[in-house]
Parts: structure tokens; sequence; C-alpha cells
């Protein structure tokens, strides 16, 4: 193992500078680094920021970078742009050592130079790696199933609706036909409800100009283990959203799981099998990898325990926010509750988190994490929409354009809410594009032919680790 060189960079007779170390590029990683470059001054503290992308992905346009509606660039953030005052890593962090105040960090030039894992000191830590998609021992799945966690998903998830349309077109195969256009989704969550309604508004836009595909002859499945689905928006707009999704034609289906989904055929719990080459799961998240590599106290679910100062319970110099930490919500009634990990009140965390890290390298007093739950908002499509926010529900295009209004709000920096602003002017005077740019995930299949060897397969997917927990 290498330790990478760590200098304190304070000149001779000067107190050295606090090395504080962000794990996670994320939404409190981000915001947390953000603040502090701006409220530290050069000589107090050195702030580290270690990401396994160099940029921020902005997950709720997702749905609409997945439609066409924002193109992708305009959904993440460069963090090198953003960060200008902080050391960018690009990394995954693989454990944590607070006792030694060590992190154990691989990075591309890591695998490239054969050295081995390196380790970084810090003085103060701030564990915000967000989570990952929550899989199951399901059969098929790490051979079938795409997620819908990272722009990069997105985006392929886009381009494979396309082409199973154009296999649609061409085959004269009735069976693969059949299995192209049937598109089954797993988890009824946002991700879930919101990358289905958003494709399939793209793909019945997009029917229009194949002479041999008509809506009505794509399914649309959406399969959620509990009895209702958006949860965060309430029990009635959930039951709006039901009705709405059915108008369409999209098979709801309720208190069902997948059971597999083997030889491209997703079987259910109920009984139903659908041929199909496609399948999207998002039943969920759990905490990232890394928490259980450490010796940071966790709770029974994984997640760091916090207190309301957003430290780390029990141990000193350790922060943490988000989807990593389990923060008590002092606004709540019942006595116990935590806060939701959701980007609401990660965005808030990470503001008082910084000013508090602030405080105690100043030794003055921090200030408790404390905001009531507004509501929530989420996209059925263009012009689709249900919202829950102060009380009020609201459904069709005034909830579709709150949803937009407020994510344009929180979208980082100025330069990606203009860009994000033109691109839905320009998509509301021009029609849609429903170009399919699969190519780009094998970008040297060409040029590999013409030198004579033939494109290469891909490697087949590593299969996840099966977590414990259920599909519920």
């Amino acid at each position: 193992m290498v330790k990478a060189a760590n200098s304190r960079g304070s000149a001779p007779g000067t107190p050295p500078r606090t090395r504080i170390l962000v794990v996670g590029g994320g939404y409190v990683g981000m915001y947390t680094a953000l603040r502090l470059q701006r409220k530290l001054r050069a000589d107090e503290a050195e702030v580290t920021v270690i990401s396994p992308e160099p940029y921020m992905t902005y997950q709720p346009f997702l749905p609409e970078a997945a439609a066409g509606s924002i193109s992708p660039r305009h959904v993440v953030v460069p963090l090198r742009r953003v960060l200008d005052r902080c050391r960018i890593v690009v990394g995954e962090a693989r454990s944590i050592d607070h006792a030694k105040r060590t992190a154990t960090i691989t990075t591309l030039a890591t695998a490239e130079e054969g050295t081995g894992a390196v380790e970084i000191e810090y003085d103060e830590i701030v564990v915000a790696p967000g989570s990952v998609s929550r899989t199951l021992p399901i059969p098929g799945l790490a051979e079938y199933a795409i997620g819908f966690k990272t722009v990069e998903e997105a985006i392929g998830l886009r381009n494979h609706v396309i082409e199973q349309m154009d296999i649609a077109s061409s085959t004269r195969d009735p069976a693969i036909r059949d299995a192209a256009l049937t598109f089954v989704f797993v988890g009824g969550g946002y991700a879930g409800v919101e990358a289905l309604a958003e494709l399939e508004d793209m793909a019945r836009y997009a029917a229009r100009y194949y002479h041999n595909i008509k809506p009505e002859d794509m399914k649309w499945v959406l399969v959620e283990a509990s009895d209702r689905i958006l949860p965060e928006v309430g029990p009635d707009m959930g039951k709006y959203t039901i009705r709405e999704l059915r108008a369409r034609n999209i098979d709801l289906r309720l208190e069902t799981r997948l059971e597999s989904c083997a030889d491209r055929v997703a079987v259910l719990s109920d009984g139903a099998r659908f041929p199909t080459r496609t399948v999207v799961w998002t039943a969920g998240v759990k905490p990232h990898p890394v928490l259980a590599a450490s010796d940071l106290p966790r709770n029974e679910r994984g997640r760091l325990a916090c207190t309301a100062f957003l430290t780390v319970a029990g141990v000193e110099h350790a922060w943490s926010a988000g989807d990593a930490a389990a923060v008590p919500d002092i606004t709540a009634a019942a006595p116990g509750t935590e806060c939701a990990p959701n980007a609401q009140h990660a965005v808030r965390q990470a503001k008082v988190l910084a000013d508090n890290l602030i405080h105690a390298l100043r030794d003055e007093v921090l200030t408790e994490y404390a905001h009531k739950y507004v509501g929530s908002v989420a996209s059925l499509g263009l012009h689709k929409g249900v919202a829950h926010v102060y009380g009020r529900k609201l459904k069709g295009y005034p909830a579709w354009l709150m949803h937009r209004v407020y994510h344009l709000s929180r979208v980082p920096t100025f330069n990606r809410k203009m860009r994000v602003l033109a691109e839905w002017t320009l998509s509301g005077l021009f029609k849609r594009e429903i170009v399919s740019l699969g190519s780009l995930e094998h970008p040297r299949a060409e040029f590999e032919l013409a030198a004579g060897g033939g494109p290469k397969e891909p490697p087949p997917p590593s299969a996840p680790n099966p977590p414990k927990d259920s599909q519920r």
C-alpha cells in the first residue's frame, strides 16, 4: 500500500492548515465543499473531495434526460469548475480508518501504476458517498436488467428503448417483436414511476414515425411490491397516479414481485410471464459499501448514526449527511423519527454541516439541523404530474409546471439553470428528437471491423453482491 503525500501546505512558523476530506461528490459532498471554499480562508483549511466521477449528477432530471427533454451534459455539474479552490481526486473510497485519520482510495492512476491502494490523511472527514442500487439474487437480474441511478444508465436506457422499436419494426418474427415492445419496470418510487412515464411518453410520440408500430402495440408494465406507488406525494395523489398510468394502458401491478428475468422472460409473483428485452430495476437503494468498511458507528440499516448537529454520534472530527446518514428529525412529533434520505434534506443538511464544521474549527457554537418536510413533486410525462406541497394537492399541468419550476431553482449553478431553461424552451417550440446513439457505448466497434479484427464482444456484466434486505 502506498501512502499519498499530503502536505499541510503551511509556511514555516505558521499554524498548519486543517485537512478536510470530503468523501463523495453528490448533493452533500459538492454543496458542503462549495460552502467550505466560500467561507473558509485559504490559510485555515485545505479541502479534498474524493468522487468516483468528476461531476455531480442532478438525479431528478434523469427521467427528462432519458426522454430527450434535457441534454445529458446539462444534468451533470463539473466538480473541477465549481470547486475551483478544492483538490478533486477522481477515485473510489474503499475504507476509512477514523482512529488513524486515514482513508484508503483507488484511482485510475493506481490501477495503471499497479501500486495498490493509496492512503489519504485527514483531520476532519465528511462522509457523503451517497447510496447504491439495492439488488436481489433474482435469476437473470445481473445479466439482463438495467438500473436508473446514473446519467449513463438514463441515456443507455433511452437508446435501448428506441433500438427495441427499430428491432420490432424490422423483424418478421412476432415473438421477437412482442418481446422488443414489452418494457418492464420494477419499483414504484420516484425513479421507477418518472422513468416509465417519461419514456412511455417519448415512445408513444416516436411511434408516429414508424410505419408498422402503434402506441397500443407496446406493453409497459410497472411492478411494485407494496400496495401503493409514490408514497412521498400522499395516498390521494398516489391513487390519482395509478388512474393516470392505467388510463395510458400501462399495466400496473401492486403487491407483486419480480421472481425471475432469466432467458429474457420476466416472471412475476402473481404468475404473469412477459417475454421482454427490457427490465429496468429501480427497487430502492442501500448504503454505500464504504460505510461497512469503516470504524464509524452505524445503525441497524447500515447508515451512519448521526446527531442533529450532523456529527457522527460518539465520534469527534467526523461528519455526515444525506443518504449515508441517519439524522434525527427534531421537527417530527414522534420521537426517534429520522430525516428522509432525499435531495430536499440533503441540500439543506449540507449547508448546516459546512457551517457547523467551520464553527467547530473556530471554537464556536454548533447549530442543530431542523427542516420540516414541505412536500414532493413528480413528473408523469410531458404536461402531466402530481404534487403535494405545503398540504396542497395538485395534479396535471399545474403539478408538472411546479415540478419544473422547483427543480430549475434547485439545480446547481446559474450556468446549468439557463441551459436547462433554454432546452425546455426549444423543446416546446420544436419536435422531439428520437435518435438512438447506442453505438456510443461501443465507439471502437466500427474501427475494429475496418481493421479486420471484427467487433469485440463487450465484457459480461459483473454480478452484484446480493443484499440481505427484501425487495419491499
